[in-house]
Protein backbone atom coordinates (compact mmCIF):
# COMPACT_ATOMS: atom_id res chain seq x y z
CA UNK A 1 0.00 0.00 0.00
CA UNK A 2 1.94 2.66 -1.47
CA UNK A 3 -0.66 6.03 0.21
CA UNK A 4 -9.27 11.87 11.33
CA UNK A 5 -10.43 10.52 7.95
CA UNK A 6 -7.55 8.46 5.48
CA UNK A 7 -7.17 7.80 2.02
CA UNK A 8 -5.80 4.47 1.48
CA UNK A 9 -4.76 3.07 -1.72
CA UNK A 10 -2.62 -0.34 -2.42
CA UNK A 11 0.45 1.53 -2.89
CA UNK A 12 -0.69 4.54 -0.46
CA UNK A 13 -2.16 5.57 2.58
CA UNK A 14 -2.39 9.18 3.56
CA UNK A 15 -4.60 10.40 6.61
CA UNK A 16 -6.43 13.10 6.30
CA UNK A 17 -7.34 15.23 9.35
CA UNK A 18 -9.07 18.57 9.42
CA UNK A 19 -7.55 21.96 10.77
CA UNK A 20 -8.78 25.13 10.58
CA UNK A 21 -5.64 27.32 8.87
CA UNK A 22 -7.47 30.64 9.73
CA UNK A 23 -7.03 30.77 13.51
CA UNK A 24 -4.31 33.66 13.94
CA UNK A 25 -2.12 34.12 17.68
CA UNK A 26 -2.63 31.11 18.56
CA UNK A 27 -0.08 28.88 19.83
CA UNK A 28 0.02 25.31 18.59
CA UNK A 29 1.79 22.68 20.02
CA UNK A 30 4.61 22.57 16.90
CA UNK A 31 5.48 25.99 17.34
CA UNK A 32 7.51 24.92 20.36
CA UNK A 33 9.05 21.67 19.10
CA UNK A 34 12.19 22.24 18.15
CA UNK A 35 13.06 22.99 20.83
CA UNK A 36 11.53 20.19 22.98
CA UNK A 37 13.63 16.83 22.24
CA UNK A 38 11.07 15.04 23.94
CA UNK A 39 8.28 16.25 21.56
CA UNK A 40 10.77 15.77 18.61
CA UNK A 41 11.49 12.07 19.75
CA UNK A 42 7.35 11.41 19.73
CA UNK A 43 7.10 13.14 16.37
CA UNK A 44 9.52 10.76 14.82
CA UNK A 45 8.20 7.94 16.31
CA UNK A 46 4.81 8.65 15.32
CA UNK A 47 6.30 9.42 11.74
CA UNK A 48 8.34 5.75 11.90
CA UNK A 49 4.79 4.14 12.99
CA UNK A 50 2.64 5.39 10.06
CA UNK A 51 0.85 2.68 8.81
CA UNK A 52 0.89 0.54 11.78
CA UNK A 53 -2.27 -0.69 13.75
CA UNK A 54 -2.78 -0.06 17.67
CA UNK A 55 -2.07 -4.05 17.85
CA UNK A 56 1.18 -4.01 16.24
CA UNK A 57 2.31 -0.86 18.68
CA UNK A 58 1.20 -2.29 21.78
CA UNK A 59 3.36 -5.93 20.44
CA UNK A 60 6.62 -3.90 19.45
CA UNK A 61 6.01 -1.63 22.82
CA UNK A 62 6.20 -4.57 24.99
CA UNK A 63 9.08 -6.70 23.19
CA UNK A 64 11.10 -3.34 23.85
CA UNK A 65 10.31 -3.20 26.85
CA UNK A 66 10.96 -7.08 27.67
CA UNK A 67 14.97 -6.10 26.02
CA UNK A 68 14.97 -3.20 28.15
CA UNK A 69 14.06 -5.51 31.21
CA UNK A 70 16.28 -8.71 30.24
CA UNK A 71 19.65 -5.80 29.29
CA UNK A 72 18.54 -4.53 32.92
CA UNK A 73 18.47 -0.58 31.87
CA UNK A 74 15.30 1.76 30.81
CA UNK A 75 13.44 1.73 28.11
CA UNK A 76 14.47 4.18 25.48
CA UNK A 77 12.72 6.20 22.85
CA UNK A 78 15.75 4.31 20.33
CA UNK A 79 14.22 1.13 21.75
CA UNK A 80 10.65 1.21 20.29
CA UNK A 81 12.10 2.68 16.76
CA UNK A 82 14.04 -0.23 16.45
CA UNK A 83 11.32 -2.15 17.17
CA UNK A 84 9.24 -0.37 14.39
CA UNK A 85 11.96 -0.87 11.85
CA UNK A 86 12.32 -4.65 12.66
CA UNK A 87 8.71 -5.27 12.47
CA UNK A 88 8.91 -4.52 8.93
CA UNK A 89 10.46 -7.12 6.20
CA UNK A 90 13.30 -4.73 4.15
CA UNK A 91 12.07 -3.50 0.97
CA UNK A 92 14.08 -4.07 -2.60
CA UNK A 93 15.86 -1.34 -4.28
CA UNK A 94 13.31 -0.57 -7.16
CA UNK A 95 10.16 -0.90 -5.42
CA UNK A 96 11.65 1.34 -2.79
CA UNK A 97 12.37 3.96 -5.13
CA UNK A 98 8.64 3.75 -6.90
CA UNK A 99 7.29 4.19 -3.17
CA UNK A 100 9.60 7.29 -2.59
CA UNK A 101 8.58 8.90 -6.42
CA UNK A 102 4.78 8.13 -5.72
CA UNK A 103 4.51 9.69 -1.97
CA UNK A 104 7.01 12.57 -3.17
CA UNK A 105 4.42 13.61 -6.12
CA UNK A 106 1.31 13.15 -3.49
CA UNK A 107 3.70 15.81 -1.10
CA UNK A 108 4.46 18.02 -3.80
CA UNK A 109 1.09 18.55 -5.17
CA UNK A 110 -0.61 18.51 -2.20
CA UNK A 111 1.66 21.53 -0.99
CA UNK A 112 1.50 23.45 -4.35
CA UNK A 113 -1.94 23.53 -4.29
CA UNK A 114 -2.12 24.54 -0.76
CA UNK A 115 -4.64 21.69 0.39
CA UNK A 116 -3.24 22.30 3.81
CA UNK A 117 -0.53 20.53 5.79
CA UNK A 118 1.87 17.84 5.66
CA UNK A 119 2.81 15.77 8.74
CA UNK A 120 4.73 12.96 7.38
CA UNK A 121 5.77 10.74 4.79
CA UNK A 122 7.32 7.14 5.38
CA UNK A 123 8.03 4.38 2.51
CA UNK A 124 8.53 2.41 5.39
CA UNK A 125 5.68 0.16 6.01
CA UNK A 126 4.47 -3.40 5.53
CA UNK A 127 1.99 -2.16 2.80
CA UNK A 128 4.38 -0.15 0.65
CA UNK A 129 4.18 4.25 1.70
CA UNK A 130 2.16 6.17 3.61
CA UNK A 131 1.19 10.23 3.70
CA UNK A 132 -0.26 11.85 6.79
CA UNK A 133 -1.56 15.05 5.55
CA UNK A 134 -3.94 17.59 6.77
CA UNK A 135 -6.70 20.06 4.22
CA UNK A 136 -7.62 23.15 6.20
CA UNK A 137 -11.42 23.65 7.11
CA UNK A 138 -11.82 27.51 5.52
CA UNK A 139 -11.42 26.71 2.33
CA UNK A 140 -14.39 27.36 -0.56
CA UNK A 141 -16.21 24.39 -0.84
CA UNK A 142 -15.72 25.04 -4.82
CA UNK A 143 -15.55 22.89 -7.83
CA UNK A 144 -12.07 24.46 -8.20
CA UNK A 145 -11.16 23.15 -4.25
CA UNK A 146 -12.31 19.41 -5.28
CA UNK A 147 -10.59 19.15 -8.82
CA UNK A 148 -7.71 20.53 -6.44
CA UNK A 149 -8.41 17.28 -3.96
CA UNK A 150 -8.58 15.05 -7.45
CA UNK A 151 -5.26 16.29 -8.61
CA UNK A 152 -3.83 15.52 -5.35
CA UNK A 153 -4.88 11.96 -4.94
CA UNK A 154 -4.10 10.93 -8.85
CA UNK A 155 0.05 12.59 -8.07
CA UNK A 156 1.07 9.11 -7.28
CA UNK A 157 0.46 7.68 -10.55
CA UNK A 158 1.27 11.17 -12.67
CA UNK A 159 4.75 10.84 -10.58
CA UNK A 160 5.30 7.07 -11.63
CA UNK A 161 4.65 7.70 -15.10
CA UNK A 162 6.96 11.04 -15.11
CA UNK A 163 9.85 9.53 -13.74
CA UNK A 164 9.21 5.88 -14.23
CA UNK A 165 6.83 5.84 -17.64
CA UNK A 166 5.13 3.46 -16.42
CA UNK A 167 2.58 2.81 -13.23
CA UNK A 168 2.16 0.00 -11.17
CA UNK A 169 -0.96 -1.16 -9.54
CA UNK A 170 -0.57 0.57 -6.10
CA UNK A 171 -2.74 3.58 -7.10
CA UNK A 172 -6.01 0.99 -7.40
CA UNK A 173 -7.21 -2.17 -6.75
CA UNK A 174 -8.76 -1.57 -3.11
CA UNK A 175 -11.96 -0.15 -1.79
CA UNK A 176 -9.59 2.76 0.00
CA UNK A 177 -7.05 3.55 -2.99
CA UNK A 178 -6.52 6.49 -4.65
CA UNK A 179 -8.23 5.60 -7.64
CA UNK A 180 -11.65 4.43 -5.67
CA UNK A 181 -11.34 7.63 -3.29
CA UNK A 182 -11.00 9.90 -6.79
CA UNK A 183 -13.62 7.41 -8.61
CA UNK A 184 -16.13 8.25 -5.97
CA UNK A 185 -14.95 11.57 -5.61
CA UNK A 186 -15.55 12.66 -9.33
CA UNK A 187 -19.02 10.47 -9.52
CA UNK A 188 -20.29 12.73 -6.15
CA UNK A 189 -19.45 16.00 -7.84
CA UNK A 190 -21.29 14.92 -11.20
CA UNK A 191 -24.24 13.65 -9.08
CA UNK A 192 -24.43 14.90 -5.53
CA UNK A 193 -22.22 18.41 -5.21
CA UNK A 194 -24.28 20.66 -8.11
CA UNK A 195 -21.21 20.37 -10.64
CA UNK A 196 -22.61 18.00 -13.25
CA UNK A 197 -22.29 18.23 -16.52
CA UNK A 198 -25.94 17.05 -17.24
CA UNK A 199 -28.64 17.83 -14.76
CA UNK A 200 -26.70 19.28 -11.92
CA UNK A 201 -29.06 20.53 -10.00
CA UNK A 202 -30.05 17.33 -9.13
CA UNK A 203 -28.89 15.45 -6.01
CA UNK A 204 -28.66 11.32 -6.68
CA UNK A 205 -27.12 9.35 -3.47
CA UNK A 206 -25.06 6.39 -4.39
CA UNK A 207 -23.79 4.12 -1.76
CA UNK A 208 -21.54 1.92 -4.53
CA UNK A 209 -20.10 3.83 -7.62
CA UNK A 210 -19.71 0.75 -9.58
CA UNK A 211 -23.36 -0.18 -10.60
CA UNK A 212 -23.69 3.14 -11.13
CA UNK A 213 -21.27 3.91 -13.95
CA UNK A 214 -21.72 0.25 -15.14
CA UNK A 215 -24.88 1.03 -16.37
CA UNK A 216 -24.40 4.95 -17.41
CA UNK A 217 -21.67 5.26 -19.99
CA UNK A 218 -22.11 8.41 -20.69
CA UNK A 219 -21.69 9.52 -16.59
CA UNK A 220 -18.95 7.25 -17.15
CA UNK A 221 -17.20 9.07 -19.52
CA UNK A 222 -17.99 12.33 -17.54
CA UNK A 223 -16.34 11.24 -14.48
CA UNK A 224 -12.94 9.58 -16.20
CA UNK A 225 -12.81 12.84 -17.61
CA UNK A 226 -12.49 14.33 -14.71
CA UNK A 227 -10.07 12.00 -13.66
CA UNK A 228 -7.93 12.28 -16.71
CA UNK A 229 -8.05 16.39 -16.04
CA UNK A 230 -6.84 15.52 -12.36
CA UNK A 231 -4.20 13.67 -13.60
CA UNK A 232 -3.11 16.10 -15.90
CA UNK A 233 -2.81 18.70 -13.25
CA UNK A 234 -0.86 16.36 -11.27
CA UNK A 235 1.34 16.30 -14.13
CA UNK A 236 1.91 19.84 -14.83
CA UNK A 237 2.28 20.76 -11.42
CA UNK A 238 4.92 18.31 -10.80
CA UNK A 239 7.00 19.46 -14.14
CA UNK A 240 6.87 22.62 -12.44
CA UNK A 241 8.00 21.51 -9.16
CA UNK A 242 10.34 18.86 -10.57
CA UNK A 243 13.71 19.89 -8.77
CA UNK A 244 12.03 20.10 -5.25
CA UNK A 245 10.02 16.89 -6.45
CA UNK A 246 13.41 15.20 -6.98
CA UNK A 247 15.27 16.33 -3.82
CA UNK A 248 12.10 14.90 -1.57
CA UNK A 249 12.63 11.94 -3.89
CA UNK A 250 15.78 11.06 -3.00
CA UNK A 251 15.70 12.25 0.60
CA UNK A 252 12.73 10.07 1.15
CA UNK A 253 14.35 7.28 -0.65
CA UNK A 254 17.44 7.68 1.52
CA UNK A 255 16.00 8.25 5.27
CA UNK A 256 12.46 5.83 4.08
CA UNK A 257 10.49 8.22 6.89
CA UNK A 258 10.24 12.26 6.87
CA UNK A 259 8.72 13.90 9.68
CA UNK A 260 6.53 17.26 8.63
CA UNK A 261 9.19 19.72 9.03
CA UNK A 262 11.53 18.11 7.56
CA UNK A 263 9.23 17.65 4.21
CA UNK A 264 8.01 21.48 4.41
CA UNK A 265 11.89 22.49 4.24
CA UNK A 266 12.86 20.26 1.42
CA UNK A 267 9.62 21.60 -0.58
CA UNK A 268 10.18 25.08 0.60
CA UNK A 269 14.30 25.40 -0.08
CA UNK A 270 15.31 27.68 -2.38
CA UNK A 271 15.74 25.98 -5.78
Amino acid sequence: MMGSTKIVGSMDEIDITLEDDGERGVERPETAEQDNPVLQALRRLATRAMGLTGADIERIVREARLKARREKRRLTYADIEAGIRGHRPPVPYDIRWRFAIHESGHAVVHHALRLGSIKGLTIDTKDGGHNAVTFATNAPDTEDWYGRLLAMLMAGRAAELIVLKTVSAGSGGAEQSDLARATRIALDMEQALGFGGNLPLLYLHHRDPTPVLSADPRLAARVHQRLELGQARATEVLMENRPVFDRLVRALFDAEVLDGAAVIAILTAPS
